[in-house]
């Protein structure tokens, strides 16, 4: 299932792992991606905290990881072709994968209906 922050950040856990990415609000807001700072495999992350930074033509922004756990991978496509995050930040623009997902974090986090909502409003008070 695919969770969302309100740091425009989504996380879709199967058991105890975790795929990670921008969402396309936050994508949208960014602008043309053009460098993303890859994280290193084995480093733990922790719910909250920059994990790594997306460059794009507007500025540079962290990305806060949505949960805690450990990297196991990172999508290394994003090192040739960081637009990915911008033309595909749901699907093959995702930037990390964790494991060890600690279930309970999940509270913290909105599901996509709520995600929604929460965005509409954000466009509202802009």
């Amino acid at each position: 299932m695919k969770y969302f922050s309100e740091d425009h950040v989504w996380a879709d856990v199967d058991e105890d792992k975790a795929t990670i990415g921008i969402s396309p609000y936050a994508s949208d807001e960014l602008g043309d991606i053009n460098f993303v700072e890859l994280p290193g495999v084995g480093v733990p992350v922790v719910q909250g905290e920059p994990v790594c930074v997306i460059e794009s033509v507007k500025t540079a922004s962290d990305v806060l990881s949505p949960l805690s756990g450990s990297i196991v991978e990172v999508n290394e496509r994003l090192e040739d072709e960081p637009e990915l995050v911008s033309t595909a930040p749901d699907s093959d623009g995702w930037i990390f994968r964790i494991e060890e997902v600690q279930k309970d974090e999940l509270d913290a986090l909105m599901a996509e209906e709520q995600y929604d909502v929460y965005t509409a409003e954000e466009d509202d008070d802009d």
